[in-house]
């Protein structure tokens, strides 16, 4: 779809990086001549998507360690990252849902959520825009965020909260830091199946004729989110900021997405509840 060189002379820091979405985006950028940098909890994941990014794509890919909730490991890692050399482009992509009725969260169930969408993304977001600034270095923010941000979304109230204040920052920070050279943007995507995600929000005993409902009539491709997310962080989309570009099939024009949990029994929210607490 595009030029091989595209994101050449790129060096991308993509969060979550290890898998899903943040996996696949990164395999495309390194596709396109970027330099990348995964991070996440997990090493042993980290390191094993790098390997095989490496032996099938060659390429420079290093990982980076970091719980993003945790603002002094953030900076710590945007420490070690900027030794080797400037990030060209930050992409927020680690997050954390899972459906629930709202008036049974805990404090401690909202701030899992709460801590990598929009306390992780904001400590990243900042850590790189003032390093940024002070070096006079042009970069890029790209935020995945989510249609919940347009319909609001029923039992994932913390994640649609956290995606729209993201939302927020990325419309802010197009005019704040717009003029110092730092592009913001986004994309909420719609459904693009991952392992991870579909454990989360969509359980058994949910409606299994969501796809079909689609008006395209199926969920999205990860390679499609990847080519959009490369096109936003290149130099061709250089006049684009503060912009969430919307990538749901027009999925989000018919639905929010959460109307067949109303039908749901106490049964059922307790043996999601219980299932949960297991994990």
């Amino acid at each position: 779809m595009f030029e091989k060189g595209l994101l050449k002379g790129k060096r991308i820091l993509v969060t979550g990086g290890g898998s899903g979405l943040g996996a696949a985006m990164g395999r495309r950028f390194v596709e396109l001549g970027a330099e990348l940098v995964i991070c996440g909890r997990r090493l042993e994941l980290l390191e094993a998507t790098a390997a095989e990014m490496r032996s099938a794509l060659g390429g420079k890919i290093s990982v980076a360690r970091c719980d993003i909730r945790d603002g002094a490991a953030v900076d710590a890692m945007m420490d070690q990252v900027w030794r080797d050399a400037p990030i060209d482009v930050l992409v927020n992509n680690a997050a954390a849902t899972f459906i629930a009725q709202t008036e049974h969260l805990s404090f401690r169930a909202a701030d899992a959520i709460l801590a990598p969408t929009l306390h992780g993304t904001m400590y990243c977001t900042l850590a790189a825009g003032k390093r940024w600034i002070d070096g006079q270095h042009k970069g890029v923010v790209l935020s995945i965020l989510s249609t919940s941000t347009i319909t609001g979304r029923a039992f994932t109230v913390p994640s649609a909260m956290a995606k729209s204040a993201v939302l927020a920052m990325t419309k802010s920070l197009a005019v704040e830091w717009g003029p110092k050279g730092v592009r913001t943007v986004a994309i909420a995507p719609g459904a693009f199946p991952t392992p991870g995600a579909s454990g989360q929000l969509r359980p058994e005993g949910r409606d299994e004729s969501w796809a079909q409902r689609n008006p395209l009539g199926r969920a999205g491709d990860h390679s499609e989110l990847a080519n959009l997310a490369s096109f936003l962080i290149s130099d061709q989309a250089g006049y684009i900021n503060g912009e969430m570009v919307v990538q749901d099939g027009g999925s989000h024009l018919r639905s929010s997405g959460a109307e067949d949990l109303l039908q749901w029994t106490d049964a059922q929210w307790q043996k999601q509840r219980e299932g949960r607490a297991k994990g």
